[in-house]
């Protein structure tokens, strides 16, 4: 089994910066790529950013230029740092992980226990 677990989110003013973390821990062979969700109440789950094994970084359209996704592979953790935060930005985010958890197996995705992020004055 794979636990992702993330930290770091909570109530910020408009205009106004947090970083979320996500640490992935368990049996871990392989980890090939991260990704940010959120979903709001009553809406579908939506894709934030993603950043595959060869480093490339991507973005739903209404945070391009807002948000950047990192990782430190030592640690098995990834970042997303927030800037210029606006209230339709208000959800529950989750990351997930595509982890492969021994030789030979297919991967599989995990999810985090999802963090809120509320924008608001």
């Amino acid at each position: 089994q794979v636990q992702l677990v993330e930290s770091g989110g909570g109530l910020v003013q408009p205009g106004g910066s947090l970083r979320l973390s996500c640490a992935a821990s368990g049996n871990i062979f392989a980890l090939y790529s991260w990704g940010w969700y959120r979903q709001a109440p009553g809406k579908q789950r939506e894709v934030v950013s993603t950043l595959v094994p060869v480093g490339d970084r991507d973005y739903v359209d209404n945070v391009l230029g807002r948000f950047t996704i990192s990782r430190d592979n030592a640690k098995n953790t990834t970042y997303l740092q927030m800037n210029s935060l606006k209230p339709e930005d208000t959800a529950v985010y989750y990351c997930n992980a595509r982890v492969q958890d021994r030789p030979l197996k297919l991967a599989s995705d995990y999810w985090g226990q999802g963090t809120q992020v509320t924008v608001s004055s």
